[in-house]
């Protein structure tokens, strides 16, 4: 489990994935059946992080927000250090390096976390992860900077949407809670885009030339190798290149566009399995069956029964 102000404390829903070389660990979602994805956590207790190791480096395959009603304690960021000062607004990317220092500082703090997938946002559910940082409602991701500052009159705003939250998310059972978690995740994503700096970071252009290379052939059963054969590169230095910049190396990113694409097709339509496979660029119905359960936990056809019980 993940344990960290940033990304979460035991009980937040991710698990274990890979560890990067240098020992960094990284985390993945773990989707629950009938659960939408998306997990919030009050941090205000000593107990919160009893048994958080010092210099504690992981990093997620989700988005978190962090907003500090109390700040005290500093978190690093792919390297760079932040304060976690009161009112302060962090956001982490997927595949971000963060680091935790003395838990017995930062436990003197009083945070919210919140932990999400695209999919958990309606706006969100079909955009591709290649166009993740271009979408207006994650305006502040992109902007790969250091935390915005929540105006005094407006931070009690901001703690009663994440206290509604949670309160949603603790009963999923109830009438409308799908629906009602969608709109509060979706109204904390908006007051966040517009404190984004209205110059984006611009884009990396090999980054875009990669993107753009697996955006046209992913639904083909192409590897790394050939995306990066074909960008005229080695498939070591593309994918080292692409950690370095993007937090995620070359295979995860195909491996992504892929899943996306598959969850679109299995929520929108009842296309079966051997075809969904055929239309994303994996080996067969098997095949799809084994990567989808290793990156979601369930199996395509319990992923797909939970989304239609949501609409």
């Amino acid at each position: 489990m993940g344990h960290s102000l940033v990304g979460g404390p035991p009980g937040l829903p991710s698990s274990l994935r890979t560890v990067r070389p240098g020992g960094t660990l990284v985390y993945r979602y773990r989707q629950r059946p009938g659960l939408p994805p998306v997990s919030v956590t009050r941090f205000d207790t000593d107990a919160a992080h009893a048994a958080l190791p010092p210099d504690h480096r992981h990093a997620h395959d989700f988005f978190v927000l962090l907003y500090v009603e109390q700040g005290a304690g500093s978190v690093t960021v792919d390297g760079a250090e932040r304060s976690l000062r009161t009112g302060d607004l962090h956001v982490v990317s997927p595949g971000q390096t963060v680091g935790v220092g003395a838990a017995t500082e930062i436990a003197r703090g009083r945070a919210w976390s919140v932990a999400f997938t695209p999919d958990a946002v309606p706006a969100l559910t079909s955009v591709s992860p290649l166009a993740w940082m271009h979408h207006p409602l994650l305006a502040l991701f992109a902007a790969d900077g250091p935390p915005v500052r929540i105006a005094g009159p407006d931070r009690a705003n901001w703690s009663a949407w994440l206290a509604d939250l949670a309160e949603e998310l603790a009963d999923p059972a109830r009438l409308g809670t799908h629906e009602a978690v969608a709109a509060l995740l979706t109204r904390l994503l908006v007051a966040a885009a517009r404190l984004a700096p209205s110059a984006p970071a611009p884009p990396d252009p090999l980054v875009e030339r990669v993107f753009a290379q697996i955006e046209a052939t992913f639904r083909r059963p192409v590897s790394a190798a050939d995306v990066a054969r074909a960008l005229g590169y080695t498939p070591g230095h593309l994918t080292t290149v692409l950690r370095r910049r993007t937090g995620r190396p070359l295979l995860e990113w195909i491996t992504e566009r892929r899943m996306t694409e598959v969850r679109r097709i299995l929520r929108e339509t009842d296309l079966s399995l051997d075809v969904v496979a055929a239309r994303t660029g994996l080996r067969d119905a098997s095949y799809l069956v084994r990567r989808f359960r290793n990156r979601y936990g369930i199996t395509p056809q319990q992923w797909r029964r939970t989304q239609r019980t949501w609409t």
